[in-house]
């Protein structure tokens, strides 16, 4: 790998300039902190410090979700100038170039449904989101296992990924916690939450192919995907709401200490998966208006999608909507059904 200068706060422009890869290279900066870019998107940086924190930031796994782009750029423009000295492994990445040079949520296929191995299972071998699936998977694989301290039960794995939704929510951030196979909430994890401005969690019941439950499944690692408000073109974010986030990021970054309360229960909304619509068919349809926000709740016998002779209609009180989209390929989840939940007897 050869070394070389990086060009300060232009990290974000190299990508987009060279979407489909970027030659390997490692650099060094003052302040002792030394660096690796790996690919288009992905750079990596370690403290002059041993440290036992491994996080990773990734955004842009959806190319039209801007603001965590934005938050992300801003945040290795400052590591690159040392205006921000990181004290723990970070690795920061820009999930999918090409669709965000395109201002496009995807190029072929939705990249957020092909991690844990999935971009090799099925058809589509060769298209650049699966590509970039299983890359992302080997730079994530690499960046744990290369600390300086080589025992895993010792270290502390992280990995947030920053989106924005399609469409608005009654809970304008919110976060997706993957399925974690009986093992139990984290109290630190959720405080850190609620100091991002993020009080409304969904707790995911089965295994996914999102790249949090890849993080989690695989490494072990305390993951969440983060939805930080609604999709907009770059230019158009009002960055003042996402100024928590920011903060508690780059404070976590420097590892200093968030500015986050002890865990209380009445701060969230928690929610958890009542169940799953799969579209099954191209005569898939959702009955109600295409700007009905996340966690809209309908009485019990409300019609909600129909697909073909099948009907799906509310079934509990309570139950609420998220994520309806009907324009998914068939086979993939058009829309979940969440109840609320509680975390209280599961939970260290």
């Amino acid at each position: 790998m050869v070394e070389q200068l990086i060009p300060a706060a232009d990290f974000l422009k190299l990508t987009l300039e060279n979407p489909d890869g970027i030659a390997p290279f490692k650099f060094s900066l003052s302040n002792g902190i030394t660096g690796q870019v790996w690919d288009s998107g992905v750079i990596c940086f370690e403290p002059s410090q041993a440290t036992t924190d491994d996080v990773v930031l990734s955004c842009g796994v959806h190319g039209n979700e801007t603001a965590p782009i934005e938050i992300c750029a801003a945040i290795v423009q400052d590591i690159l100038t040392e205006q921000l000295t990181p004290q723990v492994r970070l690795l920061v990445l820009f999930g999918n170039p090409p669709a965000i040079n395109a201002g496009a949520r995807e190029i072929s296929e939705n990249l957020n449904r092909l991690f844990s191995g999935y971009h090799s299972k099925g058809p589509g071998l060769i298209n650049a989101e699966r590509h970039r699936a299983k890359a992302l998977e080997h730079y994530v694989s690499k960046f744990y296992q290369q600390s300086r301290v080589t025992d895993s039960a010792t270290r502390n794995r992280s990995l947030y990924d920053l989106h924005t939704a399609i469409r608005g929510s009654r809970f304008e951030k919110f976060a997706v916690c993957p399925y974690l196979h009986g093992k139990p909430w984290r109290r630190a994890e959720f405080a850190f939450l609620a100091a991002c401005d993020v009080h409304t969690v969904l707790l995911m019941q089965t295994p996914a192919t999102t790249f949090s439950y890849y993080a989690s499944h695989t490494h072990q690692a305390n993951s969440f995907t983060i939805e930080l408000g609604k999709v907009k073109p770059f230019g158009q974010n009002d960055m003042s709401r996402f100024a928590k986030a920011a903060s508690s990021l780059r404070a976590l970054i420097c590892n200093e200490a968030v500015k986050a309360g002890a865990y209380d229960d009445k701060q969230f909304n928690m929610y958890q998966v009542y169940r799953s619509i799969i579209k099954q068919t191209q005569d898939f349809k959702l009955h109600f208006a295409d700007d009905i926000e996340n966690f809209t709740s309908y009485p019990p016998g409300t019609l909600l999608a129909t697909d073909g002779d099948i009907e799906y209609r509310v079934e509990q009180e309570g139950e609420a909507l998220i994520f309806p989209n009907a324009k998914v390929a068939i086979g993939q989840r058009a829309m979940l059904m969440v109840v609320p939940a509680s975390v209280a007897d599961n939970l260290i």
